[in-house]
């Protein structure tokens, strides 16, 4: 269910997206504040990553731009994010950032993403809404855009 609209302060649209996995890849958000309209966009890349780690930084980045505790409507159209920071986080953190695999407990994947997430997240609240990428949701596809054009550029093919 989304988040009520009278109660978000900001949103914070993210995506990532990797050519090959691991590749080239990049992230992107939008953070707008509803009431003001007031927008800030960022996106960056790296040269060697997963799809995973850049919808994991796209959210990191966004909310380390909050200067004070918010009510954030993350929107985004992973799947990984959302579900990792509702129900696998908790888990993992009692675990001691350990996942079970097969039986036995291995090293969460992402770990350092993870807790920084984790930690940023506890200074807010944050209400996920998944949206269907590539599906014409205007915000989504313009990260998914900015994701790109990062990695394209680092690849010098902007």
């Amino acid at each position: 269910m989304p988040p009520d609209p009278k109660t978000i302060e900001v949103e914070l649209f993210t995506d990532g997206a990797c050519s090959g996995n691991p590749g080239p890849g990049g992230w992107a958000y939008i953070l707008r504040h509803p009431g003001s309209g007031k927008e800030s966009v960022a996106s960056g890349a790296e040269p060697q990553t997963t799809n995973n780690r850049m919808e994991l930084t796209a959210v990191v980045e966004g909310l380390r731009q909050l200067k004070r505790p918010t009510v954030v409507a993350l929107v985004t159209d992973s799947v990984y994010v959302g579900t990792g920071l509702a129900e696998w986080v908790p888990k993992w953190k009692q675990q001691g950032w350990k996942r079970k695999e097969k039986g036995r407990l291995v090293p969460v994947k992402n770990e350092d993403l993870w807790r920084e997430l984790d930690r940023l997240a506890a200074a807010h609240t944050v209400r996920f809404t998944h949206v269907a990428g590539h599906s014409g949701h205007p915000e989504n596809e313009r990260c998914d855009e900015l994701a790109v054009a990062a990695y394209k550029k680092l690849q010098g093919r902007a």
